[in-house]
């Protein structure tokens, strides 16, 4: 007992000392680490997107100017598109019978495309048409009144009407006198009577059928007729013009750019998918109507106006030069891009310009003249420290674009160009070992 009572007493000589929780040192030791995480990524991150800080230099061809006048305004890049590409319908529903054109063919304007099956359409034309000559004849029959015939049968019935009527009223009177003597009963008079009665009546009517097969049909007979022969003759026409549209003709003279369908397939007139029915039949153009569309940085859009000369290029043919001119500026920007869309009309395309290649446009200043749409060499050279294992860098929107270039001979300005710039580039003569393609940079001094 006493011993339960010593265990209960208070030892004052130990100092009572309260230690953190395990788990809340854990949380402690994992808050300060996500800190650290957090805020490394976030300078990594403004590290990474800063933008590179380089110097350029314009490139200019033999043509430009030495000193800083020099002839390109602004260099950009797009895609060449054909100024109205049509997608050339069917006006009526049906089955390919026939088609006549393949990828690639040029076409004149009115040339046979596409052949429907017709048997449907031609027999709604036949049967309106049968329509229309039973209207025909029912119109004539009424201009034309009573055969001659037809007056003569009206004409011989009345006269045998009158006799009949002279016989009944004859019989009516020797009635009449015999009823007066006696001799025959009322009921024989009243019967002559009626008989009398009835020829008048008969007379009458016939004398008036008689009169009408002379006088012909009302006016407004004829005219109801021919309202119903009107609305026959449209009802031909229009079968006869859907009859037509089974025949699809090209609309412009042009080359054909894809060829939709192929025989057996059904087309309507709306479109329905890749697996349905079919909403177009071929899409062509005009080859010698070329533009080259391009978004241009809100920053550069004060460089051009309307109607600016500029020199089109392709990644294709880098050596053909073709004069053009901005013909068309967007009424409105594009807020998600932050650019707006300019057209550069070719002035002189030619074989080698296929619409979604990609173009470069070389704008002018307004005192110097564009390509002539000829092969070309420009004499471009550039520091030969620009050139990295077969490719420069140059800045486009505001990012290092890497360009590659096939180089010539050097001399003591630096080394020749032959493919890969078309001048007017801004480019980035000493880039940083550290700069690669896509980066951000900022060029110095602006």
């Amino acid at each position: 007992m006493q011993a339960e009572l010593k265990s209960l007493k208070i030892d004052r000589n130990k100092t009572t000392r309260t230690e953190p929780s395990r788990w809340a040192t854990r949380w402690i030791i994992i808050g300060i680490a996500l800190f650290v995480v957090l805020g490394a990524a976030a300078l990594i991150n403004k590290y990474a997107n800063a933008a590179t800080e380089v110097e350029t230099i314009r490139v200019h061809t033999s043509g430009d100017s030495a000193s800083g006048g020099a002839s390109v305004v602004l260099n950009a890049t797009g895609y060449i598109v054909a100024h109205h590409k049509i997608e050339v319908a069917a006006k009526v529903i049906g089955k390919v019978q026939w088609i006549g054109v393949e990828k690639g063919d040029h076409v004149r304007q009115g040339q046979v495309l596409v052949r429907l099956e017709d048997d449907e359409y031609r027999a709604q034309l036949q049967q309106t048409k049968g329509n229309l000559a039973n209207l025909l004849a029912r119109l004539a029959e009424l201009q034309n009144g009573s055969r001659p015939e037809e007056i003569a049968v009206t004409q011989s019935n009345l006269e045998v009407a009158k006799a009949d009527l002279e016989n009944a009223k004859v019989n009516l009177d020797r009635t009449r006198n015999l009823a007066s003597q006696g001799v025959v009963a009322k009921q024989t008079l009243d019967d002559a009577q009626a008989r009398y009665d009835g020829q008048i009546a008969r007379v009458a009517s016939l004398s008036k059928t008689s009169d009408l097969a002379r006088i012909g049909p009302r006016k407004e007979q004829i005219d109801a007729v021919k309202g119903q022969v009107e609305q026959a003759r449209g009802a031909v026409a229009f079968a006869q013009t859907t009859l037509e549209n089974t025949i699809i003709r090209a609309p412009v003279t042009g080359t054909i750019l894809e060829r939709a369908v192929e025989k057996g397939e059904f087309v309507t007139t709306s479109f329905v998918g890749d697996r349905g029915a079919k909403g177009y039949v071929v899409s062509l153009a005009d080859l010698n109507d070329l533009e080259v569309e391009l978004d241009i940085a809100q920053n550069d859009f004060a460089k051009l106006h309307a109607n600016q000369k500029g020199t089109v290029t392709t990644d294709a043919f880098p050596d053909r030069k073709y004069e053009g001119r901005i013909f068309e500026i967007s009424p409105e920007a594009n807020r998600q891009k932050a650019t707006v869309q300019v057209k550069v009309k070719v002035v002189n395309p030619d074989d080698y310009l296929r619409p979604e290649m990609n173009a470069s446009v070389s704008f002018l200043a307004d005192d110097q003249p564009a390509a002539s749409g000829r092969i070309t060499k420009p004499s471009i050279v550039i520091p030969a420290s620009a050139v990295k294992s077969g490719s420069v860098l140059v800045v486009l929107g505001g990012k290092a674009v890497s360009r590659p270039v096939k180089t010539g001979a050097t001399t003591p300005q630096g080394i020749t160009i032959d493919q890969g710039l078309i001048g007017g580039e801004e480019l980035i003569p000493n880039p940083p070992a550290s700069l690669k393609d896509g980066d951000r940079v900022h060029i110095k001094g602006t």
